[in-house]
């Protein structure tokens, strides 16, 4: 019997980060590839502090079924936790816990998207977002990015001719560009939205890991001061790149009908995310253990950050451009092909790989017209000197 399996998965297929991990079984490979924050960061002594006190106060509700929209608990310290970050304006009331943010973009495809609506995302952005949403039949539209994020004129001239059903977009260091979306860009984002009512999303899991000073407000906490913008914003977070992926929370804060609706579809595919996981967010974020985690991630990378943009610059010189990281997890390059080098990202991870290093091309990064020159570097899980000697094998493999 040949299974007949539905047609939406005509229009997507396997990431192709994932297929890459699948070579990474070679010994001595030094890996650039994964998105991952550093497990040796993990605050584990806290974790298990919250999961414990998690335990000790209340241990059937930890353990019991909850409710769809979380938990009561985590949702407060979640308004709270965004509150110190600008969005003094949530309440626990209007937001809902998910299965970490990529479950919140999820829920946006299946309530928002019909076969044949226009989405506009970034070139490059997130590679599991471009396969979600178009799991639901979407039309994605590239919009042109720079260091300083989406292109707003540019933007602009896309929403007015294709009106989209909605914007996705990563403001604050974007997986994989690395972009901060300046403040100027960010009023510009609120107000077009206003002038064509164009509903945007904000996915922000990497805003808090910012190397120098803090990043601008997020557009959820600018939204106050552009009239009408709150009614046309999603905002999507996660405590995955922070605290623990493993605990799979994340949240998402939306208009109300879409939030309802989001709330409606949730019950359908998991019911609620793990009440244990999200008590033990609760406790965590209670015990005000978060300031210190961060502090520390934040000099952790900032400094392999410098590390690995030192090393490119020495190592592969003219050969690569990019843009310095001010936050986030990612270095995002260009090859320019100087003095007859590689110019090709797939050619250049092929030959990284011989050399014993791993990377992502940055052609699967873009839904339309990929810059196939373009490629990605995480430094958030390689110790310094894993840096400097992968960064030593990529001059190799030019």
């Amino acid at each position: 019997m040949t299974l007949q399996f539905a047609d939406r998965l005509n229009n997507v297929e396997t990431s192709a980060i994932r297929e890459l991990f699948k070579l990474l079984g070679k010994p001595g490979i030094i890996s650039f590839a994964g998105g991952f924050p550093d497990s040796a960061m993990f605050d584990v002594q806290g974790i298990r502090e919250a999961s414990n006190a998690a335990l000790d106060q209340d241990p059937g509700a930890a353990l019991q079924y909850g409710a769809t929209e979380g938990f009561n608990p985590l949702r407060e310290q979640l308004a709270h936790f965004m509150a110190q970050k600008g969005a003094h304006e949530v309440t626990a009331e209007q937001l809902i816990v998910t299965t970490g943010s990529q479950q919140a973009l999820d829920l946006i495809g299946k309530i928002m998207i019909s076969p044949g609506d226009k989405v506009i995302v970034e070139g490059p952005t997130f590679l599991a977002t471009i396969q979600c949403f178009r799991l639901y039949g979407v039309e994605l539209i590239s919009a042109p990015v720079d260091g300083h994020g989406v292109k707003t004129d540019e933007l602009e001239k896309l929403i007015a001719e294709h009106k989209p059903k909605f914007v996705y977009l990563i403001p604050t260091f974007g997986n994989p560009s690395g972009a901060l979306l300046s403040a100027e860009r960010r009023r510009q984002v609120l107000e077009m939205a206003v002038k064509h009512q164009t509903l945007i999303v904000e996915d922000d899991p990497y805003g808090d890991l910012y190397f120098g000073e803090a990043p601008p407000p997020s557009l959820l906490a600018m939204s106050p001061s552009v009239p009408g913008s709150r009614e046309l914003l999603v905002h999507c977070g996660s405590l995955s790149k922070v605290l623990s992926p493993g605990l799979r929370v994340g949240w998402m804060v939306a208009p109300e009908a879409l939030l309802s609706r989001a709330t409606m579809c949730k019950q359908f595919s998991d019911a609620h995310t793990s009440t244990f996981a999200q008590a033990t967010a609760a406790q965590y974020l209670k015990a005000g253990r978060m300031p210190a985690t961060l502090a520390k991630v934040r000099s952790v990378y900032a400094q392999r950050a410098r590390t690995m943009g030192d090393a490119l610059r020495q190592a592969l010189g003219d050969a690569v451009e990019f843009v310095q990281p001010q936050g986030g997890l990612f270095v995002w390059a260009r090859l320019t092909g100087a003095g007859g080098k590689v110019s090709d990202g797939n050619v250049f991870a092929k030959r990284a790989i011989e050399q014993g290093v791993a990377f992502v091309p940055g052609a699967p990064f873009f839904c339309a017209n990929p810059d196939h020159a373009t490629f990605r570097l995480s430094f958030a899980t390689a110790a310094e000197d894993k840096i400097l000697d992968g960064i030593a094998r990529l001059a190799k493999a030019l």
